[in-house]
């Protein structure tokens, strides 16, 4: 692949809701484009950007993936991403480092719940954007009233037809250039005269694009006003700057099936998408503070790390954005986090899952690099000598958690490095240890994106992994004071072992944790045992009394007790130590706790009426609710872990997948004595399993 300058680049994320057609517009931009010889097809699992194992058992895009383009002397960088929810941070990702978002739509569906989700995520990132309405020749394709479905949804987006469709369904055929005011016939566009019947259409359409080319630009505006008329490059300008001020969306009526109007699509990218120089300045973190530098081959270098991928056979795969510099291979850059060298070996463009390899990518550019030790997600490559740090992308945090176990003996060696290093891929999957329950725990955005990783890790890297609902992590504490006194008794022929502990167990204030006092006066019992017997009762404190469940906020105190001048020892002291402490807490009101979380849950309007009742089966108490634009509110509540476990599937269900809701953790509260019951008999009935 040839190399090209910043302004001959474009990034372009394809974004949407599933199935619109995102990875066969790819494939077909790539067919033309002569990237590949034929195009393949999502059905046979044949595409360039869809070549993951899980993705064509699934017959969807789970991650981002690209698709570079060669298009009359420019580049544009395609990044396929995901439309289906639980791969929302595969979107963020891409749209940090685009410099345009396409969303496309099927012509017979309009806007779709992933259409609106995705298009938050591009807004997050300030993105220009431009929206294709793609398969038209869908049966009961439609693009005016698809072009009504956006303008109805984004109600303060001005969306501004630019590639008119001429047909839908079967009779779809060609596509009017608004610009240039011709038709263009069949998948070779051969041009033809305008159809009569859209000869008004046309015209209208045409007047709407001056007049926002003129708002584009000052003197325009003035030559405009002045009624004299614009050349058809100062359309183009004009409608240029429009779209990278975010005053307009482009949208263009096409078929990647069909191939009809797609070479018109790239086209209208390269004139209307900004270069990456256009976007204006990026900022980053240095020594100095923060700076901000242009995206040009002169400015300091700045490699972001957007994407990781881990392959048992090709190694890592660190895929980057030159912001500032020139990335070239066999040089060595400096990684800013982890404040280490990496030496960077062949540089390639990636094209789905082929390498491409090029001596050099000048600012603006996405390629990718193997083998970086140190480099992860979210990292800047930069030079030593003039160190920064840039902004990686805003992942969300998980929503969804399952607990994961070994299928054999072999899976246990192997199970935690591989889920390390699957999540260093995906930085929306998380891994922990639940020290309350021992269960390893893999969170991420919702059971399709955790069930995918469980099968990528046993597909790639032939550890096999259960899952299970993960057991709630309760605490144990008590509510009242209580004393209890245990003696230690033992003789066995040779040397006795005797100690006696009197005790006290206290409630403290929540999360002041285990306190230790000695209240012992007379030399009853020496010093010396003080230590023995807090490891006496320390070793009850992981493993609870009542069910199994780590102990939090008591108070213990020793106060009383007796020793034997010989038979007394460590060993008798932590026994008495913890068989005391059992005792006081079983009879000091013991309680469990329940972990609870604050949740601000995101709906359209019409969906809370159906949310909060829901919640309020769930023992949740609802905080309030907050109006947002574009008929949303907000829900936050207060919920015990223990009823929402599964609340991201069941949130999709209510809001027919509208739904979006974060989570923190607030604080323990009391499990309701019922419940509490219920947990300490199935912890019993456990223990007698073992």
């Amino acid at each position: 692949m040839k190399e090209y300058t910043t302004q001959k680049l474009r990034n372009i994320a394809l974004i949407g809701h599933g199935s619109c057609g995102k990875t066969s517009f790819a494939e077909t931009a790539l067919f033309l484009g002569k990237a590949i010889t034929r195009r393949g097809t999502i059905s046979d699992g044949s595409t360039v950007t869809d070549f993951d194992d899980e993705e064509i058992r699934r017959g969807i895009s789970l991650s981002t993936a690209l698709a570079p383009i060669e298009w009359k002397g420019y580049k544009l960088n395609l990044l396929d991403t995901p439309g289906y929810t639980d791969f929302v941070g595969e979107v963020k990702s891409a749209a940090r480092v685009a410099d345009l978002s396409l969303t496309l739509l099927d012509a017979a569906a309009g806007v779709e719940v992933g259409t609106e989700l995705t298009w938050t995520y591009a807004e997050s990132e300030v993105l220009p954007h431009m929206v294709l309405i793609n398969k038209m020749d869908r049966e009961n394709a439609d693009f005016e009233r698809s072009l009504k479905s956006l303008q109805d949804t984004f109600t303060d987006v001005r969306f501004v037809p630019v590639l008119l469709p001429i047909g839908s369904q079967s009779d779809f055929e060609g596509v009017v250039d608004l610009l240039e005011k011709k038709a263009y016939m069949g998948p070779d566009g051969k041009v033809a005269d305008v159809p009569a019947d859209l000869a008004d259409q046309v015209e209208e359409f045409y007047m709407q694009l001056v007049e926002y080319a003129a708002e584009g630009d000052d003197e325009l505006l003035m030559k405009y006003l002045d009624g004299e008329e614009l050349s058809p490059d100062e359309i183009i300008s004009g409608l240029h700057g429009a779209v990278i001020n975010r005053s307009i969306v482009l949208v263009l009526g096409a078929s990647a099936n069909t191939m009809v109007g797609v070479p018109h699509v790239l086209d209208l990218l390269i004139k209307f998408a900004p270069s990456p120089a256009e976007r204006g300045a990026f900022e980053a973190e240095t020594a100095k503070g923060k700076d901000s530098f242009e995206t040009s081959d002169t400015s300091p270098l700045a490699m972001l790390v957007f994407k990781t991928t881990a392959d048992p056979y090709v190694g890592k795969l660190t895929y980057f954005r030159v912001y500032g510099g020139i990335a070239e291979s066999a040089s060595v850059v400096h990684n800013s986090r982890a404040d280490a060298e990496e030496r960077l070996g062949q540089i390639f463009v990636m094209q789905g899952k082929e390498q491409l390899g090029v001596e050099r990518l000048h600012a603006g550019d996405i390629g990718g690099v193997s083998k970086l030790s140190e480099t992860l997600t979210s990292d800047t490559l930069c030079d030593k000598e003039a160190m920064l740090v840039m902004r990686g992308p805003v992942f969300p945090a998980p929503v969804y958690s399952v607990a994961v176990y070994p299928k054999t003996k072999s899976d246990t060696a192997k199970m935690g490095s591989t889920l390390t290093r699957i999540c260093e891929e995906d930085p929306t999957l998380h891994v922990r240890h639940e020290h309350g329950t021992r269960e390893t725990i893999l969170d991420g955005m919702g059971d399709a994106h955790v069930d995918t990783a469980v099968r990528r890790i046993q597909g790639r890297f032939g550890v096999g992994l259960e899952m299970r609902t993960p057991k709630v992590p309760y605490k144990e504490t008590v509510l009242a004071k209580n004393s209890a006194q245990y003696r230690h008794k033992k003789q066995s022929g040779g040397a006795g072992q005797f100690a006696e502990v009197h005790m006290r167990v206290e409630p403290q204030e929540r999360d002041k944790g285990f306190e230790y006092v000695w209240e012992v006066f007379g030399g009853r019992i020496s010093t010396s045992f003080r230590p023995s017997i807090e490891k006496g009762v320390r070793s009850v404190l992981d493993q609870g009394v009542i069910a199994g469940y780590p102990i939090v906020d008591v108070l213990v105190a020793v106060y009383d007790g007796k020793e034997h001048p010989v038979d007394s020892k460590d060993i008798a002291f932590q026994i008495a130590g913890r068989e005391a402490f059992k005792q006081a807490f079983a009879s000091a009101k013991p309680v469990l706790l329940e972990p609870m979380y604050d949740f601000a849950i995101t709906v359209p309007e019409e969906f809370t009426g159906d949310v909060i009742s829901d919640l309020n089966t769930r023992r949740a108490r609802v905080q309030g609710m907050e109006q947002l634009s574009g008929g949303k509110a907000v829900i936050t509540a207060l919920a015990p872990l223990a009823e929402m476990q599964q609340y991201a599937t069941n949130l999709r269900a209510i809001t027919q997948g509208r739904g979006t809701y974060a989570m923190t953790y607030s604080h323990y509260d009391p499990l309701p004595q019922h419940l509490a019951q219920q947990v300490i008999e199935e912890a019993k009935k456990e223990k007698e399993e073992e």
